[in-house]
C-alpha cells in the first residue's frame, strides 16, 4: 500500500474536470452530430472514467502489480467488446425489425 498523500487541491481539481466533462456530454447530446455523438460521449466517459482509476482509486500512486491489474482488465474488456462487436456484426437482419 502507497503511503501517498494527495493533496486537498488535487482531489477539488480532478473533481471539478469531473462535472465540466459533464456538462460537456449533456451539451453534445444537444448537438447532432450524427454517428459521431457516440463517439463524443463515449470520448468523454473514458476521459472521466481515466480520472477516477487515475486519482480516487490511487492507481497513479500505487506498485507495478496494480498497473498489471488495470492493464489486465482493460485487455479482457476489450476481447469482450471484440467478441460482441464480432457477433453483432456478423448476425444476418431479417424480419420486420432488422
Amino acid at each position: 500500500m502507497s503511503n501517498h498523500i494527495v493533496p486537498l487541491r488535487t482531489y477539488y481539481l480532478v473533481f471539478l474536470t469531473l462535472i465540466v466533462c459533464t456538462a460537456i456530454t449533456v451539451a453534445v447530446s444537444f448537438v447532432d452530430l450524427g454517428r459521431f455523438n457516440v463517439v463524443a460521449a463515449l470520448g468523454i466517459a473514458i476521459l472521466k472514467a481515466t480520472l477516477v482509476v487515475l486519482f480516487f482509486m490511487h492507481v497513479k500512486y500505487s506498485g507495478k502489480l496494480t498497473w498489471v491489474v488495470v492493464a489486465g482488465s482493460l485487455f479482457w474488456l476489450g476481447i469482450l467488446i471484440v467478441m460482441t462487436a464480432g457477433d453483432y456484426l456478423t448476425r444476418v437482419r431479417t424480419g420486420t425489425f432488422g
